[in-house]
């Protein structure tokens, strides 16, 4: 096959591909390397591979000369090159050998596919989805993202603030997912859907005789929670009664189930959650003061689906937001 052919060949090939002999000269340049790197192929042939083909590889762990040295082929090997105005490609690259008549190496073969379009792919959903089913192109909600592995990784109370829909649990679960604590138990309290007297027994448990029903001792959330982290949701929903039992475990790491006498340790943390703000329930007389310091000690504050209309997609039919 004259090289008049080969080139036709190679041309007509997506990926960029060039070979080279054993001194690392550019014998073969096809057009789809001449797209992708900047340089025309008479510019390229006869010159080192090194001073065309400028890869983060290349000084100190060449792909292709592995494979000549090795004689083994390599196959969809990530690398970043620069291209003529020094711009970083991503590209996928493979490598062969080229050997004469008698099977001796005579050279090398390398393809390289342009990622670019792949990592911009990659980069848009990225900044549209996150981990733990985030979905977010807002700024605000965004900046939450990034800050949010540091408020996970420092174990403080974290008191989440939102109106519904906008978001609170997703970002309690989030937090204990990126925190030390992740691999243990992750628990939930609604402190809306349940009375006080329930739901005093719900977070602290019983002990057997604690009341007439009360057969054997339960353990409550706290409990089962225990080295990890616990979720109040709606905490502005709790009566002052509850508070006051809420603080002890917040100063004190301790609490007593109903009908105990002896106190018993949490080491949990709380991440505590409402759409009242909290310092308007405070205003109100409803919610204590110290209460309040202590679980405030990290603060989010989501905003509403009505400030982030980029997340609300639309619906179908054409209609637009």
């Amino acid at each position: 096959m004259n090289k008049l052919h080969t080139d036709v060949i190679l041309d007509s090939i997506a990926d960029g591909v060039f070979t080279v002999d054993r001194q690392w000269n550019i014998l073969s340049f096809n057009r789809a390397a001449e797209k992708i790197i900047g340089i025309q192929r008479e510019q390229a042939i006869g010159q080192k591979c090194i001073e065309v083909f400028r890869a983060n590889i290349c000084q100190t762990a060449c792909a292709l000369r592995k494979t000549i040295e090795s004689g083994k082929e390599l196959i969809n090997y990530p690398v970043n090159l620069l291209n003529s105005e020094g711009r970083s490609i991503p590209v996928s690259i493979s490598t062969a050998v080229l050997c004469d008549e008698k099977g001796n190496i005579i050279g090398g073969v390398e393809t390289f596919r342009d990622l670019s379009t792949v990592e911009m792919l990659r980069k848009e959903i990225r900044n549209q989805y996150t981990s733990f089913d985030i979905i977010s192109k807002n700024h605000e909600i965004r900046r939450i993202l990034d800050i949010l592995p540091d408020i996970a990784m420092s174990d403080s109370t974290v008191l989440i603030e939102g109106p519904s829909g906008s978001g609170k649990e997703l970002f309690a679960k989030a937090i204990h997912h990126l925190s030390s604590r992740k691999k243990k138990k992750y628990i939930i309290v609604n402190c809306g859907a349940l009375p006080d007297t329930l739901l005093e027994s719900e977070l602290f448990g019983y002990v057997k005789g604690a009341f007439t029903d009360a057969k054997k001792d339960k353990p409550g959330r706290f409990a089962l929670a225990e080295g990890g982290t616990i979720f109040l949701d709606e905490i502005g929903d709790i009566s002052t009664a509850l508070q006051v039992k809420l603080l002890r475990v917040l100063q004190e790491k301790e609490y007593e189930p109903l009908g105990a006498t002896s106190t018993m340790k949490a080491n949990v943390r709380i991440i505590a959650a409402t759409n009242r703000p909290l310092i308007k329930l405070l205003a109100q007389g409803t919610f204590r003061e110290d209460l309040y310091y202590r679980l405030n000690v990290v603060k989010v504050s989501l905003p509403p689906l009505s400030a982030r209309r980029e997340d609300i997609p639309m619906k179908k039919y054409g209609i637009t937001y």
